[in-house]
Parts: C-alpha cells; structure tokens; sequence
C-alpha cells in the first residue's frame, strides 16, 4: 500500500493554514490521515474552537473510510440519510460527510491518504486542502469530477 510520507504530509497541512490566513478565513484545524487511517500530522491554530480536532478527523475519516471526496459524501448523505446514520452508528460516530474532507490521490490515481479541514465553511475549508494537496505534487479528490 502506498501512503503519504511525512514531508508531504506536513508541506500539506502547512500550505492548506498558509492559504487559509492568505484569504483571511477563520482559524483552521487540518489533519493528514495515511492510507491506513493513522495520523500523519495535525496542526491546530491559534483560537480554534475544542472540537476542531473531532471534526477534521471526521472529514479525513469519512473520506477515506468510503473512497471518496466530501462533497460526494455529502451528496450521498442527502439521498440516503438513513445508511448514513448507519455508517456513522458503525464507526463510532467518526464520519462528518461534508467538503472538507479530501482524498489524497499518487499520480497513478491510487488513494494514499486524506486530509480533513474545519474552521470555516465546509467550501473554505476544502479550498485549503485542495491548496495543500497540490502543493505536495499529489492530486486532490473532492468528490467531484
């Protein structure tokens, strides 16, 4: 299995705050989650509210937890409320199906992690991960194509 590496990771995380303070958003919060679903790194800025860690772990989870972006989470979520009542029952309430949460994709198109951004709006919010993500060389999947 393929995964992100710690330089990525962290050129990610770094670049998604920088382009968040850059276009003046609210503070953020961004995880890097692996392939396997283990942290690579989490940065938190200043003045961000306690469950911000929770909810970009949700976002990252979620994506990779069901191999797509946030926004086809979140479509999915409106079409099938109750299996996604389900899901979040069976993974101990660890999905946020929302923007935010984006795949991390090798130039092969194989998914080698996710990022989960909170702090401002959901579409904010996966502006930065998108920003990060593609600073890193790597191809950032939304849910959208």
């Amino acid at each position: 299995m393929s995964n992100v590496n710690l330089e990525q990771a962290l050129l990610i995380a770094k670049t998604a705050l920088e382009k968040g303070r850059e276009m003046k958003f609210h503070p953020l919060t961004v995880i890097v989650l692996d392939a396997g679903g283990q942290t690579k790194t989490l940065l938190r800025e200043d003045n961000c509210s306690i469950l911000r860690q929770d909810i970009a772990m949700g976002k990252a989870w979620g994506a990779l937890g069901m191999g797509f972006g946030g926004r086809e989470l979140a479509r999915r979520a409106e079409q099938m409320p109750n299996f996604f009542v389900a899901l979040n029952a069976m993974s101990g309430g660890k999905m946020v199906p929302v923007p935010g949460g984006v795949l991390i994709r090798n130039a092969e198109g194989q998914i080698i992690g996710s990022v989960g951004i909170t702090g401002d709006t959901s579409i904010n919010d996966e502006i930065c991960a998108v920003a990060g993500i593609t600073a890193a060389g790597l191809v950032a999947d939304t849910g959208d194509k």
